[in-house]
């Protein structure tokens, strides 16, 4: 396979309105069947419109680029001082959602596509149907990586092509098969676009030829295939969100039925984790005495009936750095308990103490 990479000139300021596939084919007559044509996701989102008017500067600007933010955000994945990574409603994990204010006047904001495999596929019809060229079309954006310093660009959107090469039950020259690897090629051919259209450039779209035949394979679904789905993400949070998150879990009280056999393989593999951390003498034991609820829920209206109890127990006799301990392991056991996917059952302050006002907060 031999592979060139070629700029697109001359694409120009794009506005609202402007149609990509004409703009984009009288700078580049040359484009053949069987290109790669990468478009960075900003002129697409000129082009649809996805700009937000805010103040030039000052606080103001700060402001409503919070707003903004927040419309763009499904979830927050993890904050450092003014830096925030979230989940867009598209399912991308990205700095501020991926909103941009490079190459764009000082009182807009670029949003990202709305939904970038369908202007992948829109700009793929348009050039097919008026100029008779079967193209695979990427929409791509920069992106960090977690555990690695510096951006690459990503595919955000597709068509013409499956995202992902899927090499499962391949054998390898050493006779072995493979079992996992799947490999995501349209990320690589966006990093691959992005070598030459640069930042300060003005060359907002790439052409990868060689990569496909002159009949390209469908799409298969577009860019969402990328996407893991958040059952198999062992890292959808941030370590900060993560560990307030466990001690959220481990201040809900469990209001549903008891638990499961599967639950209780989860309790006790937290109990291990912590199990050599712990200070000695600590005994944790699950509970599940019918008088000990009749007498919390007799002595703490509210407390749910039939919930299951987690209990630890101070080492004995008590001295005050013994309790210290038990307390730090006691929290530590309800972050294990939290990245088993199990929320504590430990016993909340009673309401009105200092302690319940502070939870409150």
């Amino acid at each position: 396979m031999r592979l060139e990479i070629l700029p697109v000139l001359g694409i120009g300021h794009v506005t609202e309105g402007d149609d990509l596939a004409a703009v984009i084919a009288t700078a580049a007559p040359w484009l053949r069947n069987g290109d790669v044509l990468v478009v960075t996701s900003k002129i697409v989102s000129k082009a649809e419109g996805r700009l937000v008017d805010v103040p030039a500067d000052g606080p103001e600007r700060l402001a409503a680029r919070d707003d903004v933010l927040a419309g763009e955000t499904a979830r927050v994945v993890a904050s450092r001082g003014a830096t925030r990574i979230v989940q867009t409603h598209h399912g991308f994990v990205m700095a501020s959602a991926g909103i941009d204010a490079s190459n764009v006047d000082k009182t807009q904001l670029v949003l990202l596509p709305v939904d970038p495999d369908a202007s992948a596929r829109a700009l793929r019809e348009a050039l097919r149907e008026r100029y008779d060229l079967d193209l695979a079309v990427i929409i791509s954006d920069t992106m960090g990586r977690p555990w690695r310093n510096g951006l690459t660009d990503v595919a955000l959107g597709v068509a013409g092509m499956p995202a992902i090469r899927d090499h499962r039950g391949e054998v390898d020259p050493y006779g072995n098969e493979l079992q996992l690897t799947q490999m995501a090629v349209v990320d690589e051919l966006a990093g691959a676009g992005e070598l030459i259209k640069g930042k300060c450039d003005q060359v907002p779209v790439a052409v990868v030829r060689g990569y496909l035949p002159a009949a390209n394979p469908d799409d298969a679904g577009g860019a969402r295939a990328l996407i893991r789905d958040a059952a198999q993400d062992l890292f959808s949070l941030g370590t900060a969100e993560a560990h307030a998150a466990g001690l959220s879990d481990a201040a809900t009280l469990a209001d549903g039925p008891g638990p499961t056999p599967a639950d209780l393989s989860a309790v006790r593999r937290a109990i291990d984790a912590v199990a050599g951390v712990v200070a000695p003498g600590t005994v944790f034991t699950l509970v599940d005495e019918a008088e000990v609820r009749a007498g919390l829920v007799a002595e703490m209206p509210g407390w749910p009936d039939g919930a299951d109890l987690l209990l630890g127990s101070a080492p004995t006799p008590v001295e005050p750095m013994g309790l210290v301990r038990f307390g730090a392991d006691l929290h530590r056991l309800r972050v294990a308990l939290a990245a088993q996917g199990v929320g504590s059952t430990l016993l909340p302050p009673p309401p009105g103490s200092p302690a319940s006002a502070a939870l409150a907060l």
